[in-house]
């Protein structure tokens, strides 16, 4: 796949599971045995199942969620995306009761693409950010 094709990839999962919350997706994009790297979670997600339900998490404790993509660079078979994410804490997170906090997050992700799906993806963004602004710190 060229360049382009690979962040329109990237992309797609970020506008269509994020923002519109259409989950099942992630069958079409993420291969069957896709990993995806989260810091600030106690461990690694594994499959489209594992992404939507890390998807759904956070769409649940932010109903309004929207990221927004911010810059985009491809090389070979990695897509790099600089995002800003946006909601309001009105669902549980982490066991965080909702809050009612306006939360704005920017974070990177890469991804590896393989075969046209994700197969492998790397979260970056300051979770001690998004607690302080949650309240929970």
């Amino acid at each position: 796949m060229s360049a382009e094709q690979n962040k329109a990839l990237a992309r797609r999962v970020l506008e269509e599971m994020f923002n519109k919350g259409n989950l099942d997706v992630a069958d079409e994009l993420l291969a069957p045995d896709y990993v995806d790297h989260d810091p600030a979670m106690p461990e690694d997600v594994h499959g489209p199942e594992g992404f939507k339900q890390y998807v759904g998490a956070y769409r649940s404790a932010f109903s309004d969620l929207h990221v927004q993509i911010e810059d985009q660079i491809a090389e070979e078979d990695k897509v790099v995306t600089r995002w800003t994410g946006t909601g309001t804490h009105d669902g549980e997170l982490a066991n965080i009761a909702p809050t009612g906090n306006r939360l704005t997050l920017p974070g990177m992700e890469i991804v590896r693409i393989s075969g046209a799906k994700l197969v492998e993806g790397w979260e970056g963004y300051d979770s001690m950010n998004m607690m302080r602004q949650l309240g929970a710190i």
